[in-house]
């Protein structure tokens, strides 16, 4: 545990923590903010002990709603798996070159994505709504899911990390033609192997603070949980609101960071 954070600020990320952990579970994006708290709460800590310790918290959160949703939601779990592996890669690689990212060239990249993807969502509202495929897809959407899912997000992933979930969410329901609930179930098996990808580059590179990441990790167990259920019972139309939620805020987050905090 950090021995200059005080009381206020870890009660702070253990609420954040459990908040982020909802988000995620939902449908992605809950790093937008337990990524920023964890700067705000540890101002003197290194970019790469804040980057690891957000994962050693998001992988327990996201793991329980990925077990909560395979229980529960008819999802494909041998082609998410496949994805997952690839995404595994990917995150590992992206968490190897975290070290020497230049956020200034990214965060434009990533808002014109958003734009797209808000965009998009907007304009096509039947999107993710309709009953996932009966059958077993294409070999080639497989591929494509697996590259743009997996090696491609999950890259981004282990590079950065705020947004993967919904990125995910996003790609499978459009690759692989699945309803939302379907796209966020499958996003959450292949968001824990992404998260142990990056990791486990963050382990090797000693760069996880694991007192504050063990408790903080409590937190978003119970967000994730919470999430994944109400995903469940509410359906399609509640996990696309909750994005275009997430999206926007991903949005003004970016900006704000780009163009006011310098």
């Amino acid at each position: 545990m950090p021995p200059d954070i005080s009381l206020f600020a870890l009660t702070l990320l253990c609420l954040a923590a459990l908040a982020a952990g909802w988000i995620d579970a939902v449908v992605g994006g809950g790093g937008l903010l337990l990524l920023p708290a964890l700067l705000v709460g540890l101002p003197h800590t290194p970019a790469a002990y804040v980057l690891g310790t957000n994962k050693s918290t998001a992988i327990v959160g996201t793991t329980a709603a990925a077990v909560t949703y395979v229980r529960k939601a008819p999802i494909d779990l041998r082609t998410a798996l496949r994805i997952g592996l690839a995404a595994v890669a990917g995150s590992l690689t992206g968490a190897f070159f975290a070290a020497g990212i230049n956020s200034e060239v990214l965060r434009p990249l990533i808002m014109a994505v958003l734009l797209a993807v808000l965009a998009f969502i907007l304009f096509r509202p039947a999107f993710g709504t309709a009953p996932a495929p009966s059958g077993p897809v294409t070999r080639q959407r497989v591929l494509a899911a697996v590259l743009i899912a997996g090696l491609g997000i999950g890259f981004y992933d282990g590079l950065i990390g705020p947004g993967t979930g919904a990125f995910l969410v996003i790609a499978l329901a459009a690759v692989l033609h699945m309803d939302l609930v379907t796209s966020s179930a499958t996003a959450k098996v292949v968001n824990v192997c992404t998260n142990v990808g990056a990791l486990t580059m963050f382990a090797i590179q000693g760069t996880v603070l694991w007192q504050l990441g063990a408790l903080l990790a409590l937190f978003n167990l119970v967000g994730g949980m919470v999430g994944a259920k109400m995903a469940l019972k509410r359906g399609a139309g509640f996990v696309r609101g909750v994005l275009v939620v997430v999206v926007v805020a991903l949005l003004c987050k970016l900006a704000y960071d780009q163009w006011i905090a310098v």
